[in-house]
């Protein structure tokens, strides 16, 4: 009798355990796992059928007071050099990239939300749970930081130095000068809007007239959401834009704009037209009023109404803009 009372009490007893480790990790499980904007890939191999997916959502250049709808746009439509009208071609191009800058600038702050929260915990508790840590880790590879952020002040502002959004402005501008508004053989065989190499052999496009004893590829990225979000990870990661990242934490600190404008004065290194292809960005910005027209956009969160399109016919880290010639 007393066995049986005994295996009972530690059935229970394990039972109690079992729930309350239950219970803790759908906490945390809540508190670290955000639901971001859902999205939707689409296909337009005209720009028509572009144009007819951003008129079944009631998105227009013209209307984005009225939201951008997620959409991530797989590949640009192979007719955008023939549209006659140059407004119209800014406007949908301009159209296909904004969700997608969004949507990868909703995602950074995600990652720096949540990683300044985990901050905040080690600080009041003095440890981290299993899943934090991996969340940290996974944060850190990604900005490309080694070091433990945890027990070093430093560290902990070097991680959101490059944990940080760009203004859209400036992603618009610069994918508009580096694929030539997404016609550049890059951007069209290769979904490469920014110009990034790559120097693994194989994993890229070769430029022609690449110089002799030169290994360096385009990179090659399996859709343009896939090309910005690594363009992000650049600018936020690579030492060349070091200014750039301490002049948009400086603003911060004054309260102040972090606008495409003011930001495009750290991309001297993105060229080796130096200030000159900053100059260029900035008038990208201004000629375009690109930070007036997105000044009060914002992401749609309802839900994303399919839209049918026709099959298609049989019929740097550096600056692409100098390579241009060489497509």
């Amino acid at each position: 009798m007393q066995t049986f009372r005994l295996k009972q009490s530690i059935c229970t007893l394990l039972t109690i355990i079992v729930l309350l480790l239950a219970t803790a990790c759908n906490t945390t499980t809540q508190q670290e796992t955000l639901p971001l904007t859902p999205s939707v890939t689409i296909q337009a191999y005209r720009h028509k059928n572009l144009q007819t997916i951003f008129t079944t959502h009631n998105y227009s250049w013209n209307n984005l007071d009225q939201g951008v709808p997620p959409l991530i746009l797989e590949k640009f439509p192979d007719d955008l050099h023939r549209i006659p009208s140059t407004q119209q071609k800014k406007e949908l191009f301009f159209g296909a990239i904004l969700p997608m800058a969004m949507l990868a600038n909703e995602e950074i702050k995600y990652q720096r939300k949540t990683i300044k929260s985990i901050f905040i915990d080690f600080d009041q508790k003095g440890y981290i749970t299993v899943q934090q840590q991996k969340k940290i880790d996974e944060i850190t590879e990604k900005y490309r930081i080694k070091e433990d952020p945890l027990n070093s002040q430093s560290i902990r502002e070097k991680v959101l130095l490059r944990v940080n959004t760009l203004p859209e402005s400036l992603v618009l501008a610069q994918a508009a000068n580096e694929s030539g508004w997404g016609t550049s053989r890059f951007a069209r065989q290769a979904n490469n809007i920014f110009g990034e190499w790559t120097f693994t052999p194989g994993k890229g496009i070769v430029p022609q007239n690449r110089p002799e004893g030169e290994i360096y590829e385009v990179r090659r990225f399996s859709s343009l959401y896939q090309s910005v979000r690594s363009y992000m990870r650049n600018i936020n990661t690579h030492r060349a834009y070091i200014k750039l990242r301490q002049m948009r934490e400086q603003l911060r600190k004054n309260n102040q704009e972090r606008s495409g404008l003011k930001l495009a004065l750290g991309l001297d290194n993105y060229s080796t037209r130096r200030k000159a292809y900053s100059q260029e960005i900035q008038t990208l910005i201004k000629s375009n009023r690109l930070e007036q027209v997105i000044a009060s956009t914002y992401l749609k969160s309802d839900a994303l109404i399919p839209v049918r399109v026709e099959p298609k016919s049989k019929v740097g880290l550096f600056s692409s803009k100098e390579a241009l010639k060489n497509k």
